[in-house]
């Protein structure tokens, strides 16, 4: 019998055990807000989180990933890594992010956890509940965002009435 395949193999895991290594693969399993910042495209995301209302409080995974179970949590934080991982190596990479609906429902929800009884009062109000949070609070996550390359307000996603 052939030792070739053996050989492949062995190379292979040591390949993919470098690649590892040296992209610090593991870190990405983690919840640190650096680890998010590691492409180049989240700099004014992370830079206005830092200096935000948020920073002391709530880490990137606190607000943009599910807390409902384990296995939810980290079948989103692979679909965001996938996604994220596809636009970085492919270069397709939008020149203002933008959350998909999926993320915005997280958020949204991770926000009425956190706050709920900031909410509850609200809803005992006559103000409606049909609107995303950060409608009305687009500064608190991220602070203000004049460091970003984006418009603060761009006028196809929010129109003004």
């Amino acid at each position: 019998m052939s030792k070739l395949p053996i050989i492949a193999i062995g190379i292979a895991v040591l390949a993919l055990g470098y690649f590892a290594l040296v992209s610090d693969a593991a870190a990405y399993g983690g919840s640190a807000p650096e680890t998010c910042a590691n492409c180049h495209a989240m700099d004014s995301q992370y830079e206005n989180w830092a200096h935000g209302g948020h920073a002391k409080v709530a880490k990137c995974t606190d607000c943009h990933l599910p807390h409902d179970n384990f296995v939810s949590y980290y079948m989103e934080k692979g679909r965001q890594g996938a996604k994220d991982t596809y636009a970085f190596v492919t270069g397709d990479i939008p020149v203002a992010i933008r959350a998909e609906e999926k993320t915005k429902q997280i958020v949204q929800e991770n926000c009425i956890h956190c706050h709920e009884d900031t909410v509850e009062a609200m809803l005992a109000g006559a103000q409606p509940f049909d609107r995303y949070c950060w409608e009305c609070h687009r500064d608190v996550a991220h602070g203000q965002r004049g460091i970003t390359g984006a418009p603060y307000q761009d006028s196809v996603l929010y129109p003004t009435k």
